[in-house]
């Protein structure tokens, strides 16, 4: 069973030590519990997916502190991802974007949680899954995090901030053509990503 942290200072340390470690910490956000690793640790993203059992060719999303961190790792927010950004993050709204100089593609997303923003701003950005088995209900609590992971060793610590205030996952926008897709409608609606971009597919 993973560590309980408090969400003070002390805990967000412990937890962000953790991370620079190699190790999988969960902690929530505005919408679930999300569990997450150092981003560019080939070994722990390794060990996220297996500990969700997730399939390997899916992408996980970088929750980051801040919109300007997605073009200093290197990826390209255009006039939509800047009106979006301005908008929703920090939110429910995750977007995919293209790299500058690669042909490769990331999802992004601040989360509105002051848990895990002061987590973020300890870390830099974390690849993060829900903290759930794949195709298993989303996690809530601290709790339901130790009840989804009770038969494994991961993740090393949860940081337990109580109940999640959102419940849905968030909304994943596809921005990497010129027209976006929406690729899941989350827990915020397509009419209010196109109140601000027009039209999407």
């Amino acid at each position: 069973m993973p560590d309980r942290l408090r969400p003070d200072a002390d805990g967000i340390a412990r937890a962000a030590a953790l991370l620079q470690q190699g190790e999988l910490v969960a902690f929530p956000t505005d919408t679930v519990y999300g569990i997450g690793c150092r981003v560019g640790d080939a070994d722990a993203l390794a060990r996220l997916f297996a500990a969700k059992r997730r399939p390997v060719d899916k992408q996980v999303a970088w929750l980051i502190a801040a919109p300007d961190e997605v073009t200093a790792n290197g990826f390209v927010a255009d006039e939509r991802a800047a009106r979006l950004a301005d908008r929703f993050w920090p939110g429910a709204l995750t977007l995919v974007l293209p790299a500058a100089h690669a042909d490769t593609t990331q999802a992004f997303r601040v989360p509105d949680h002051p848990v895990a923003r002061a987590l973020l701003q300890a870390t830099g950005p974390l690849a993060t899954s829900s903290a759930n088995r794949s195709g298993e209900p989303e996690t809530l609590d601290a709790d339901e995090v130790a009840i989804a992971f009770a038969d494994s060793d991961e993740p090393t610590a949860t940081l337990d901030g109580g109940p999640v205030p959102g419940g849905v996952a968030s909304s994943v926008l596809d921005l990497t053509a010129p027209r976006a897709r929406l690729l899941r409608e989350g827990a915020l609606p397509r009419a209010e990503i196109e109140a601000v971009i027009g039209p999407i597919d």
